[in-house]
Order: structure tokens, then sequence, then C-alpha cells
């Protein structure tokens, strides 16, 4: 599927959810002076402008990042990867996750993205290049398959599909356990996103099975516009570092004052 273009999507709620998440993550495992890898499946862009037709289009920036920035202090990893991005390419850009590792890891530490879509690779290529990222035209989910265990083994891969392929809620799983068997050590992440209609149960019993140690946190939220079949975001975490629960409990307690 090549028609998907997160722009529409950018800062939305879901992105606040598992950008915070990730940037607590990042920010934990930096702290240590050794050096990890750090692997994104599907990618996209990497870099928003929420001023842009199709982000304006949907609202979805305007009921999502611009009413939970303030949830995050200045001191927060999340903040400062929004901050150092602003400061870089004006103050309507976000930042993917990508862009969020970027700013957060070290020039010790490798970045691996994956993007199939021509025109996003395009984008995502010139957006982490600051940052001496290896950026895949491939399939993301078969690239992590060759490149783990990867080098460093220290580290964390996230896995982010569109969804817009039903079959991703099969295959997914079956990949998860692959890369949690060739990288024991790793931490994986993967999002979903929660639709009225309920597709990511099945998938998520069957992650459960495959890695019933895994934390997964959910957070609820008003659908964005009349119609929109997302009612909320996951997080699968495997291996997931100490003091994500703490952020885990935080978030839920801010999403919930969404009503």
């Amino acid at each position: 599927m090549l028609s998907y273009q997160h722009l529409y999507h950018a800062g939305n709620l879901a992105d606040v959810h598992k950008h915070a998440l990730l940037a607590t993550t990042l920010d934990y495992l930096t702290r240590k002076d050794k050096p990890l890898t750090y692997v994104e499946t599907h990618a996209g862009r990497g870099l928003y402008d929420l001023t842009a037709p199709e982000a304006v289009k949907t609202g979805e920036a305007a009921k999502g990042i611009a009413i939970a920035e303030g949830w995050f202090p200045a001191t927060h990893p999340y903040s400062r990867a929004l901050a150092a991005t602003r400061d870089e390419r004006g103050p309507a850009a976000y930042p993917g996750s990508p862009l969020i590792a970027g700013h957060l890891l070290r020039e010790t530490d490798s970045i691996h993205l994956c993007e199939l879509h021509p025109q996003e690779h395009a984008a995502l290529d010139y957006a982490s290049a600051p940052f001496g990222a290896k950026v895949y035209h491939e399939d993301g989910l078969a690239k992590a398959l060759s490149i783990c265990p990867p080098t460093p083994r220290r580290g964390m891969a996230l896995i982010d599909p569109s969804y817009e392929v039903k079959t991703d809620y099969e295959t997914i799983p079956r990949v998860v356990g692959q890369l949690h068997r060739k990288w024991n050590v790793g931490i994986l992440y993967l999002w979903y996103p929660i639709l009225r209609e309920g597709y990511h149960k099945p998938m998520l019993a069957e992650l459960r099975a495959i890695a019933p140690e895994a934390l997964v946190h959910e957070v609820r939220f008003p659908p964005v516009r009349d119609g929109h079949r997302m009612e909320g975001s996951g997080m699968v975490m495997i291996n997931p570092p100490y003091g994500i629960e703490a952020e885990t409990k935080r978030l839920t307690g801010l999403f919930r004052k969404l009503g």
C-alpha cells in the first residue's frame, strides 16, 4: 500500500501518545555511555509542516499537539525534540519519530529508517540526513528482520504501520515474534490504532501469547471529527526500560482529562 501519507495525521493525539513514549525510552537509553541501534520500519517522511493544506484539512494537529503540548515540561525529551525541530525548521514544523530519534540520539548511535512510499522516502532521506541515518527504500518489516540482531545489539525498534492493509493485523504478530527471537535483548515497540471496529483485538491476543511479559498501554480520546473511526492509541512494549510505566500512568491521567 503506497497511498498512505502521514501528513494528514501528523501531530494528532495518537502521535502525542506514541512520540511521548518513544522520546522517554530514548532518553533513558542514552543515559548510559554505550552506543545503541534504532530501527524504524515505517518511518514516513520524518518532518511535517502543520500549516500544509493536508494537515489543516483534517484538523488533527489542532486537536492533538496544539492541545497536548502543555502536558510536557520543557525538560521532557518530547518537548526537547519539538523545540529542536522548530528551531531548525520553523514554528510549524513537527518531528515524526525519525527526527525525534535523530534529536535525542548521539553520534555514536546507529539509525536505520525504512520507508516504501517513493515520495515519502525521498523526503525522509532529506530530513534525516543531518543525523547520519541509513535510509532504506525497502519493505520495513523484511529489512528489520535482515538487520536484526544489529550492531550494536543494545537498542530498540519501532514498528508503526498505517494498518491500511487489513492483513497487517495478521502479519505483524508473526514478524514481531521473529524479531523478538532474533534480537532477544532488543526493545520492540509496536504502535496500533484503536478503531471502533476493534481490529486490533485478535492481533493483541496473539502478541500477548508471543510475549506475555510485554507491557501494553492504551489511551482513549474523542474522535477528531464526525465519522472518524479512531478512538484511541495503543503501544505494545517488549523489553521496556525501567521507568516507562511511570510515563504510561502519567499519560493515562492526561488523556482521561480529554473526556
